[in-house]
């Protein structure tokens, strides 16, 4: 590395200009901090822009802890009962966005995810922040402070703050740049996966579906004890939708993933108690009650009842509950909103997300292990991991 003299000199670096980032370095800049955040990009916030359709789902009303899943479920209780959704919502009042609450308490701005954007750097702006775009990390030393370069600068400061992000959607920008500095100095990190990401079709599942891309359904879906009630999309290649995209983060390779296609109703009840005729035209029309018209159809053709018994319509309403879909895989990182796993949570400190095994070194947002549901939760784990950090800097 360059002499000293030649290093610019801070308080704090952050290196990753995403929404932990940018909330960490407004909260140090407060508090009279001289904060840099360095940004691979030619802007900040890309990620901010493209979420919740362009209008940006910044929080979600009902955040609790249980809905965010990590190897230590209690981890994320103190950051995000120091940071709330209403401290959030006041920031966005100040700045007078207006923004409306969708379904399920999700938040979401009027007009554009770019009202967000600037509302952050305005606030950046107002607590002396220094961003510095195009900045391609190339090495981290430590010594006495951290030492930082980037292309032919060089940056120190006594703290650092890791905001890189994960993998998920690398067109803009992903690298695993934050999981290779928590190896360099020697943290854990628990396996990572894509997560809140479309699920793939079996090759035969494929033949019998695939066609029916674009019919949309509400279901429940059922993986690994948890159970989300939402809309399901059938895709080109698999399935998507708000509950398939919950239930991926829960989903690992050889599980099936179990759907209830009619919640809360009797399909065959119908068929067995009105005394028309028993027929798969009398059972196709009861499914349609409740299905898109192609998929009872086509899930019928499929799952035809083995007799016309009151048992073996008792099967076929049974699998109408308990649909068995066995996915081939995920879209992966390109599709996956979120990446699952990440730097361990036994390494940091709750209050401040501070390494304990190395003073001055932070990881915030999507870098550490902790993930949020669809639906506002995990800009909610990264405005509150990000202030936390900023408090502490």
């Amino acid at each position: 590395m360059p002499p000293l003299s030649q290093a610019q000199r801070y308080d704090a670096l952050i290196l990753g200009a995403g929404a932990a980032g940018l909330m960490c370095a407004i909260e140090a800049g407060k508090r009279g901090r001289l904060v840099a955040v360095l940004e691979l990009a030619e802007r900040p916030g890309k990620k901010i822009l493209i979420s919740g359709g362009g209008r940006c789902n910044f929080t979600n009303i009902h955040c609790s802890p249980e809905n965010f899943i990590s190897s230590n479920p209690h981890f994320a209780k103190s950051a995000l009962a120091r940071y709330t959704p209403s401290d959030f919502i006041t920031l966005v009042e100040k700045h007078r966005i207006p923004f409306h609450e969708k379904t399920l308490g999700q938040l979401f701005c009027d007009g554009s995810a770019r009202d967000i954007l600037d509302m952050l750097e305005k606030e950046c702006a107002a607590a002396g922040v220094e961003l510095i775009m195009k900045s391609a990390v190339t090495e981290v030393q430590r010594s006495d402070e951290f030492a930082v370069r980037a292309g032919e600068k060089e940056f120190r400061a006594p703290a650092l703050v890791i905001a890189t992000g994960g993998l998920s959607i690398p067109k803009i920008g992903a690298t695993d740049l934050g999981y290779r500095l928590a190896r360099q100095f020697g943290l854990a990190i628990r396996e990572t996966r894509p997560g809140l990401v479309p699920l793939t079709f079996n090759q035969t599942d494929r033949s019998h579906y695939a066609d029916l891309a674009g019919v949309a359904t509400e279901i429940i879906a059922e993986c690994d004890g948890q159970r989300f009630r939402e809309k399901m999309l059938i895709t080109h290649r698999g399935i998507s939708g708000p509950a398939i995209l919950q239930i991926s983060s829960y989903w690992k390779k050889a599980k099936p993933i179990v759907i209830d296609l009619v919640p809360e109703a009797e399909v065959t009840a119908a068929v067995l108690e009105s005394g028309s005729p028993r027929t798969i035209a009398t059972l196709r029309s009861a499914l349609q009650t409740f299905l898109p018209n192609r998929l009872a159809s086509r899930w019928l053709d499929i799952h035809k009842p083995r007799a016309w018994t009151n048992a073996a319509l008792k099967e076929v309403e049974r699998q109408i509950h308990r649909w068995a879909v066995h996915p081939e895989g995920t879209e992966g990182y390109a599709k996956a909103e979120v990446t699952v796993g990440g730097v361990d949570t036994a390494e940091l400190s709750a209050k401040t997300m501070e390494s304990r095994r190395v003073p001055g070194l932070f990881f915030i947002g999507e870098v550490v292990d902790v993930t949020g549901h669809l639906g506002g939760f995990n800009f909610q784990w990264a405005w509150a991991s990000g202030a936390c950090a900023g408090r502490a800097l």
